[in-house]
């Protein structure tokens, strides 16, 4: 496999120059010291805009996840880049990374018309080989976590109007939107790109530590196909996991029958259960577990949870207020209508809405997932 490896990157490589002619090659991804990053994230020169496309530079790996964070129907654009020679190590609740590992994701929408953005929960066409087309989709932000010797650093950089390049904000960034479903239907809403801090509030999921570590890119989440195009390995779908470890960008891994793996929340071949738990545990685990941001609530969404009250069967809130929609209980079974967490998913309001960050509207088929699954309960709360 090296031999092959290496015979068709130096394939590739030949025929670039060939084509490319007397212009320069492309600079090779560069790690900015903490104190140093750019302003712009085409000086990262991880993802760019280049002739028309949002293109990937070498040995920028794209990935997916088998249920995704919800962002207000964005789709999102996830990849990984480790400096040569080294890899992750392979754990079943999380990687541990090298240093200079930088992990990046964009978030976009398909175009529609007069600068609209459409509405789909369909990601079957988000596989990235030689780039997304810009003439085709609308670059809003992409955060790049990056490892340094002292952990784990949150960037946001939000893409211009000219879909040229993207900027560091800080301080986040928000911006109007129009949705247009498939039937037409339009939907204004505000986009918000979260400062720094939030991205690190979110990404510390033990509150102990506070230290930011990625959420998606686990065992669990990443144990899935991946349809490969243009890739000097193969082209065509692999396990990502076996990917990365032919890639040398992961050692330690196990035979995959022993890897964890999530559902994907659409996956019909799979229980309502798994299907729920699954949504739960990457929309809300992350604060909702025993070390996380929301400890104090007793209420626990990861997927390692199995005792059904810490789960929310019959638990009453910690705290009452506009929060509970004045419900009893985090989960009624056979009533999801009577219980917290329905309420708090399908909530746009700042002061009741779960998750608190990243989005401005309801998943419509996420909640329905949720509601279903809750109906589906035997036994009650009395």
């Amino acid at each position: 496999m090296r031999k092959l490896f290496s015979s068709r990157l130096f394939g590739g490589a030949v025929l670039a120059l060939m084509l490319a002619g007397c212009e320069a090659p492309r600079e090779q991804v560069t790690v900015h010291e903490r104190n140093a990053v750019p302003d712009n994230l085409s000086e990262w020169h991880l993802v760019e805009a280049i002739d028309g496309k949002l293109s990937l530079n070498d040995r920028v790996v794209p990935f997916d996840l088998n249920t995704a964070l919800f962002t207000d129907y964005a789709h999102k654009l996830r990849t990984v880049w480790m400096p040569e020679g080294t890899s992750a190590v392979y754990g079943e609740a999380e990687f541990d990374y090298p240093v200079g590992t930088i992990i990046s994701k964009t978030f976009y929408y398909p175009r529609g018309e007069g600068g609209a953005v459409i509405r789909t929960d369909d990601h079957s066409n988000d596989f990235a080989g030689s780039g997304l087309d810009l003439s085709k989709v609308k670059l809003v932000e992409t955060r790049v976590l990056v490892k340094r010797a002292d952990g784990w650093q949150a960037l946001p950089y939000v893409w211009n109007e000219a879909q040229t390049d993207a900027v560091l904000e800080i301080a986040g960034d928000a911006t109007r939107m129009q949705l247009v479903s498939e039937d037409g239907t339009q939907e204004a809403f505000t986009y918000v790109v979260p400062d720094a801090n939030q991205c690190a509030g979110c990404h510390a999921d033990n509150h102990s530590k506070k230290a930011v570590r990625p959420i998606g890119p686990r065992a669990r989440h990443l144990n899935k196909d991946y349809e490969y195009r243009e890739s000097p390995l193969q082209d065509g779908a692999q396990n990502q996991l076996v990917y990365w470890q032919q890639m040398g960008f992961l050692t330690g891994l196990p035979e995959l029958a022993a890897v964890p793996r999530n559902v994907n929340y659409k996956e019909e071949a799979a229980s309502l259960e798994e299907r729920a738990r699954s949504y739960l545990d990457i929309n809300c685990g992350h604060c909702h577990n025993p070390a996380g941001p929301a400890d104090t609530s007793g209420l626990m969404l990861n997927i390692a949870e199995h005792d059904m009250r810490r789960l929310g069967v019959c638990k009453p809130p910690v705290a009452a207020g506009t929060g509970s929609g004045d419900r009893l209980f985090a989960i009624v079974p056979g009533s999801p209508d009577d219980s917290i967490l329905n309420f708090r998913v399908e909530s746009t309001d700042p002061g009741a809405m779960m998750p608190e960050l990243g989005r401005s509207l309801v998943h419509e088929e996420g909640t329905a997932l949720l509601k279903e699954w809750i109906a589906s309960m035997p036994g009650n709360c009395s």
